[in-house]
């Protein structure tokens, strides 16, 4: 009678213990899927900056509609991704880039350089980049503790029993790219 006593307490205390195990593997994958809309909020941010940069850029710099073109395709290419945080990053890459080539361009236009509303959007963008590196930062360490727990044992086991996956890391590829794009127009 005692044994059977002992068996059950022992079998009570597994089950109590995975069912832990499981809510914790749910709550951190809750965690990243928060922490990616976080990434979400701060890049479309960025997105409805973006088309004021361009028309404020437009009407001092109307003949380089080339490189304003690449930025809005970009943009829309960016906002318009639902992919993977792989390919998510892939389209803020090209979205970068061309910000940065609107940047270069911005260069020669003194005037535009000193106007007020270009000054304050640059300003927003700075801030806006600061955040979505934040967000960035605050997404990969909730997939990183996910993944952790996915991999270690026991957690894997069941992880895998009830098809808890690892999540993807949202990354930028090219160095340079790591950086905020630079909107700084002192000379």
């Amino acid at each position: 009678m005692t044994a059977g006593y002992v068996i059950l307490g022992l079998v009570a205390v597994v089950l109590l213990w995975g069912i832990g195990l499981y809510n914790s593997l749910i709550r951190t994958r809750q965690h990243v899927k928060e922490s990616w809309s976080a990434i979400d909020t701060e890049l479309k941010r960025r997105y409805d900056l973006i088309p004021n940069l361009v028309e404020t850029v437009k009407g001092y710099a109307s003949h380089e509609s080339e490189t304003l073109e690449a930025v809005i395709h970009a943009r829309n290419a960016a906002a318009e991704s639902s992919g993977t945080p792989q390919q998510q990053a892939q389209d803020e890459n090209m979205l970068v880039g061309a910000l940065r080539q609107l940047f270069a361009v911005v260069e020669a236009y003194p005037d535009l350089k000193a106007n007020q509303n270009f000054m304050h959007l640059q300003q927003e963008l700075t801030v806006t980049e600061d955040r979505i590196q934040a967000a960035r930062r605050f997404y990969n360490g909730n997939v990183r503790t996910l993944n952790t727990r996915v991999e270690v044992f026991p957690s894997n086991i069941l992880a895998s029993m009830f098809g808890i996956t690892q999540a993807e890391f949202f990354e930028v590829e090219d160095a340079a790219v790591r950086e905020a794009p630079s909107v700084s127009f002192d000379t």
